[in-house]
């Protein structure tokens, strides 16, 4: 069975590059042990080049946005992002990244201006209000990680025109009514997703 790469849905195309991850959030489909989402399995056997990324788009113009996302962080591999989100720009269409924003803890490195210049939107896995909370579902690897996530929002409006944090409904201990005022504190949109509704 050939790996999916890209997936539609209502209408927008995803791109799965990566199932690498900074985190191993508990309630994760992929650490859950079932990686797949609205019927599709985004299984990982290899990661796919940029042309592969490509290739897999089709015509870009064929919808409204394009959105890297799928079970891993996809700014882990921030050179390939770049280069295909570059292409999609190229064709006049709107680029989205969802992410944990740990991307300049990874890199070391701020690299919110190098995506600025291909990305229209970033979605942010705020996840939680305080650290203890977020520590105890997402399962960082990297130390700091909820600070540098929070100082990615900070910074990131400078850079991206449309940054929005998100948090889970529905998950032990999350005040959704407090990331809401922590999102509005870093200058950035809140959404809330419902836990176990995937896509």
């Amino acid at each position: 069975m050939t790996q999916t790469i890209s997936y539609q849905i209502e209408g927008r195309l995803y791109l799965s590059i990566t199932n690498r991850c900074t985190l191993e959030c508990a309630f994760c489909p992929k650490t859950l042990g079932h990686p797949e989402v609205k019927g599709y399995d985004l299984t990982i056997d290899q990661r796919p080049t940029a042309a592969e990324i490509i290739q897999s788009i089709g015509n870009p113009t064929d919808y409204p946005e394009i959105i890297f996302c799928g079970f891993g962080e996809p700014t882990i591999r921030l050179k390939v992002l770049l280069e295909v989100a570059n292409f999609i720009k190229s064709k006049g269409v709107r680029v989205r990244v969802n992410s944990d924003g740990l991307a300049n803890l990874v890199h070391k490195r701020n690299v919110l201006p190098e995506l600025g210049k291909y990305v229209d939107a970033l979605s942010v896995s705020m996840n939680a209000q305080n650290k203890a909370i977020y520590d105890q579902h997402c399962q960082p690897a990297l130390p700091n990680s909820y600070e540098s996530m929070l100082d990615f929002l900070k910074q990131a409006p400078h850079y991206i025109k449309d940054v929005t944090a998100t948090a889970l409904d529905g998950l032990e201990g999350v005040d959704i009514k407090a990331c809401e005022a922590l999102a509005f504190q870093c200058g950035v949109k809140f959404r809330s997703r419902m836990l176990g509704r995937v896509g």
